[in-house]
């Protein structure tokens, strides 16, 4: 019988402990149904200990070693472009895979009746054993404004955010987009997109992905019944102001390369006149000034860096 293949691409910039913890998880993880063919590291210039004993983990690993920080996106490209298998799954270092985590979700895209399903997600599980709100829509300006005023936080509003919050991800269904920290995908699909855009540093990658698989007539799928542990901000909680930045630009070249000229400049107003006040404003009351001051750097980073979006 041929078994399908299966590349683990996991990003890592100074993600300390929970590489190994991560990396750990992969080897006791059932592989019934599928070949685990290659677990690829690409390290983004990391300069804490991540990458220490990697390999006495009891799983072989295929290191790639960046002497600069070249993104997620970059970096995702760059181990996908050493596979050769069926499937890529792309894993952030702040998770911890269970028994069903690999064979479920391949098993599922295997079926014949899933032919069209480009892409499956699971459940995440946070350190409480909750279940995370990890899928989204495919964000649209409305959605971006309602964010900016803040108008997301309110019950009525809910069905128009990003993230899909109010479902509480406990049924198998197609979704918009799964989180990129745990991204199951067929590597012919993949590729035949040309991958990630790595005009995207970090942040709406995936969204990007996931909307271009779905032009193409692909499905995403959240599955419900098999699950694995996600921190969440494992790493990029280190740099809230950066955070921030890179996720605002991101959100900015979404707009200019998916929304209508009108929609993308709206977008563009929007996020550097109308939703400042609001982020400040909620970051007051959240952490005083100090929550304020990583809002206000975020900001100032993404106006410094406007002319280099705006070339894109």
């Amino acid at each position: 019988m041929n078994y399908p293949t299966l590349t683990i691409v996991i990003v890592n910039w100074n993600a300390g402990n929970l590489l190994r913890e991560c990396i750990a998880s992969i080897a006791p993880t059932s592989k019934e149904g599928f070949i685990l063919s290659k677990v690829i590291i690409v390290d983004n210039a990391s300069s804490d200990n991540s990458l220490s004993d990697i390999e006495k983990l009891g799983v072989s690993v295929t290191l790639i070693q960046n002497s600069e920080n070249n993104g997620f996106a970059t970096a995702c490209n760059q181990g996908a472009a050493e596979s050769t298998s069926d499937y890529l799954l792309f894993l952030n270092p702040d998770t911890r895979l269970f028994e069903d985590s690999l064979s479920s979700p391949i098993t599922f895209m295997q079926s014949s009746k899933n032919t069209d399903v480009g892409i499956v997600g699971i459940q995440l599980l946070d350190e409480n054993d909750n279940v995370a709100r990890s899928c989204s829509r495919t964000p649209s300006l409305i959605i971006f404004l309602v964010q900016a005023l803040g108008f997301n936080r309110l019950p009525k509003f809910r069905h128009l955010t990003h993230s899909m919050q109010e479902w509480p991800h406990d049924k198998t269904r197609d979704v918009d987009q799964v989180i990129g920290a745990f991204f199951l995908i067929r590597q012919s699909l993949f590729e035949s997109l040309g991958g990630f855009d790595q005009r995207f540093f970090v942040y709406f990658e995936e969204v990007d992905l996931s909307y271009r698989v779905s032009k193409l007539g692909y499905r995403s799928i959240y599955l419900s019944n098999a699950q694995a542990f996600h921190a969440g901000c494992g790493t990029s909680d280190q740099v809230k102001a950066h955070r921030l930045f890179f996720s605002l630009r991101s959100r900015i070249l979404y707009g200019f390369k998916h929304f209508t000229p009108f929609q993308a400049w709206a977008l563009f107003f929007i996020t550097l006149f109308l939703e400042p006040l609001t982020r400040v404003t909620f970051s007051v009351l959240k952490g005083g000034w100090r929550e304020a001051q990583h809002t206000l750097r975020g900001y100032m980073m993404l106006i410094g860096d406007l002319r280099n979006i705006l070339s894109h």
